[in-house]
């Protein structure tokens, strides 16, 4: 079945997540999308491990970290720094309607395979350049990695205890998030295509997208004046919203509005609280969280976390409880979308996490496995009209892979 993005050329010079992160999406959306890796080496991603998933031998063992951003792709594993190469890449750019790279700013320049460059030779080209800050500014020629962004952009500021440590998150979701904005700026960039006939270049800076992504904390500060102080598991503006311990575990209860809560003080026992002036609002509940919350702690502790969610799930109350990942992929709701799946490559069994997106009930998810490193060079080589014996002698060069 075709995708949206059917007759869509990427050529993916990213490495590590953000970038090819990006370039997944858009093999699940149905772009052929040509992965660029160095011959020896490949994406540094694929030594990132243990766990590793099982191969014929140590030499093709891959860290599970690559197989979670590299579905769908072809892989051409060429040198760049050779000027063969460098011609390889340029015809295939001059065929390409994307080119996703992460390389330090001017990084490909010297290569002769900035945008500009490959621009001049195909102006329907679009560029999406993905840097730790961007291409201009007193840190453009920094390196930057999503924990230190994390760090710098303020996420860390407002996660974790707030008696503990600034804590990052679990994944790296500034790189998650990142691939996610440049996506969207290719999908922008190529619908304006159509009707200019020409690229456009995106500049994707890891630290704009985490400042951005601060959301409602981003507008608590600019609004108050005030930098937000770390609240652990729960909300700043919303009570209660946060992590409870119960008889044997924990569960996480999110109430949204004043009738939610309204139903869980009559759960809890006292019907009262729901007309009571410290507690019928949530902005009193705000006011007033270092009285209720205890309460409602000391409530949730006597029955099992259960069959507390049990009678939430029967009120409407939105609770749930705190799984681990394993636990995840065995939730009947997980399960029954098909978020766990197994692609083949041969023999070999890959799983994988489905694509969240749905096209008319069929799932975004690209049924090619991640690929070995230069799995696809010879093919690709004869696609664009290399014999045989010209690809054996880039081999023997160390050109290709």
């Amino acid at each position: 079945m075709s995708g949206p993005l059917d007759g869509i050329t990427v050529l993916d010079m990213s490495r590590v997540l953000a970038g090819p992160w990006a370039g997944q999406l858009l093999a699940d959306l149905g772009a052929r999308v040509i992965k660029v890796e160095h011959p020896q080496r490949g994406d540094d991603t694929r030594g990132w491990g243990p766990p590793w998933l099982a191969e014929d031998d140590d030499l093709d063992r891959v860290a599970a970290y690559y197989l979670c951003a590299n579905r769908g792709k072809r892989s051409l594993a060429v040198d760049i720094a050779t000027r063969e190469g460098q011609a390889l890449v340029r015809r295939l750019a001059a065929g390409a309607d994307v080119m996703l790279e992460n390389f330090k700013v001017g990084g490909l320049a010297k290569y002769g395979l900035d945008y500009a460059s490959l621009k001049s030779e195909n102006p329907r080209l679009i560029g999406c350049s993905i840097t730790g800050f961007g291409q201009d500014g007193p840190y453009a020629q920094r390196a930057g990695y999503d924990f230190m962004i994390q760090a710098m952009g303020g996420l860390m500021s407002v996660s974790g205890e707030p008696d503990g440590m600034p804590m990052k998150t679990g994944v790296a979701i500034t790189d998650v998030m990142t691939g996610l904005y440049a996506t969207v700026g290719v999908l922008s960039a190529l619908h304006e295509r159509n009707r200019t006939g020409e690229g456009r270049y995106i500049d994707v800076a890891l630290l704009d997208v985490q400042v951005a992504a601060l959301a409602n904390q981003a507008l608590n500060a600019l609004v108050s004046g005030a930098s937000p102080e770390r609240h652990g598991n729960a909300h700043p503006n919303i009570v209660p919203y946060q992590a409870f311990a119960c008889a044997d575990g924990h569960l996480v209860l999110t109430v949204g509005n004043d009738g939610q809560f309204a139903r869980l003080a009559e759960l809890l026992g006292h019907p009262e609280w729901a007309t009571d002036p410290a507690y019928a609002t949530n902005a009193a509940r705000v006011g007033n969280r270092e009285k209720l919350v205890p309460q409602l702690q000391a409530i949730l502790l006597t029955r099992g976390r259960d069959a507390w969610l049990t009678d939430l799930e029967a009120r409407g109350i939105p609770a749930g409880p705190i799984n681990t990942v394993s636990e995840v992929f065995a939730d009947p709701q997980v399960e029954h979308r098909r978020m766990h799946r197994t692609l083949q490559r041969g023999e070999l069994a890959v799983p994988q996490v489905a694509n969240p997106l749905r096209f008319d009930g069929e799932s975004a998810t690209s049924e090619v496995a991640p690929p070995r490193l230069g799995q696809d060079s010879d093919a690709i080589l004869a696609e664009m009209g290399l014999t045989a014996d010209d690809i054996a002698r880039l081999r023997r060069e160390g050109v290709v892979r």
